[in-house]
């Protein structure tokens, strides 16, 4: 049998700000035969998240940075070609951390991650699994739900409306009967925004009057904010914050490029007093991650299938073509040009 030959990136380099070329390089290399307690599988779709660029960085962001000249880590769903372990056989999907690679083992007694198989009959196509129905969307689920609560008649505002995780929170937060304003970075994704997700308003924040459009959409103030930006974004939604808002901090995608940059090169701006800020409004900031939460994807995937089922959860994908294209796929996570949950098909 002849052997079997594997592409996938390994990272050279902690990267400054954007991916360059040489902070990852692409490579074939010959797969190991499989061992017992083993199984091969076939990456089939990659999800590309914000995680991966702090990943990179000498952070602990809920796992272990990914060690120089190592495989780059990444979620997705890939197909059993090969097994010598009991769980897994050939033919399953699966859904687990494949990695930035064609082919990976998977080992129970080296992963960081278990793998999941995906069930038999899908209420939604593969790659749902990692959308609305897989960890972007139980990250929405349990941002809303366990965190921001909101009411019939509150206003929740949404950062990042457009993304993965953020138009389902939006939806989410609809369903429960909250007025929901979206934030996103054009006037092309806030029309997404408004007229296929369902948001009853949308603040382009690249505009230059957006605070004055935020206050404007949010005349009451804001009861429940799913922060998925950070930057001079949260810093303006603090100071829209009514007495009792709850802020569920998700994610602060506007700061994750300067990770690995030197201080002094550093451009964030100065903070408001936060604790004053949430003092004053006697609010409640709770930052949370999706991984502490297995026991609760059970309970978060039925909700959101019955959401779908209903038309009460729309979504949509940006799908880029190849394995060797990723980084370009991470970047333009950050220069905001994909709608939806950013996936790249591998095979």
């Amino acid at each position: 049998m002849s052997e079997l030959t594997n592409h996938c990136f390994r990272l050279r380099r902690r990267p400054e700000g954007l991916l360059a070329k040489a902070d990852l390089e692409f490579v074939q290399e010959v797969v190991p035969s499989l061992q017992d307690g083993q199984a091969l599988i076939r990456t089939l779709w990659l999800s590309v998240d914000p995680a991966n660029r702090i990943w990179m960085s000498e952070s602990h962001y809920y796992l272990p940075p990914v060690e120089l000249d190592a495989v780059m880590r990444g979620i997705g769903i890939g197909q059993v070609v090969d097994s010598r372990r009991v769980d897994l056989a050939p033919g399953d999907l699966v859904n687990g951390l494949v990695g930035w690679t064609e082919y990976v083992i998977a080992d129970p007694r080296t992963d960081v991650l278990p793998f999941t198989v995906l069930p038999a009959t899908q209420p939604a196509p593969p790659t749902a699994f990692l959308g609305p129905l897989g960890h972007t969307g139980v990250t929405a689920y349990l941002g809303v739900h366990d965190i921001g609560k909101p009411q019939i008649g509150e206003t929740m505002v949404v950062s990042a409306a457009a993304g993965a995780v953020g138009s389902v929170a939006g939806q989410i937060g609809k369903a429960l009967g909250a007025r929901v304003v979206g934030i996103a970075g054009s006037a092309e994704k806030c029309d997404y925004v408004v007229e296929r997700l369902g948001f009853d308003a949308c603040i382009n924040y690249k505009a230059p009057d957006w605070r004055d459009e935020l206050e404007a959409a949010t005349p009451d103030g804001i009861d429940v904010d799913f922060e998925n930006v950070g930057g001079q974004v949260l810093d303006q939604i603090l100071t829209r914050l009514k007495v009792g808002a709850r802020i569920a901090l998700c994610g602060l995608i506007s700061e994750y490029n300067s990770y690995g940059t030197p201080a002094e090169q550093s451009d964030r701006p100065v903070r408001p007093n936060v604790a004053q800020i949430l003092l004053a409004n006697r609010a409640v900031m709770q930052s949370f991650l999706v991984l502490d939460h297995a026991d609760r994807f059970a309970e978060a995937t039925a909700y959101l299938t019955d959401l779908i089922a209903r038309d009460q959860l729309t979504y949509d994908e940006t799908v880029i073509d190849g394995l060797e294209r990723a980084p370009d796929a991470l970047n333009q996570m950050f220069d905001g040009s994909n709608t939806g949950k950013l996936l790249v098909k591998v095979g």
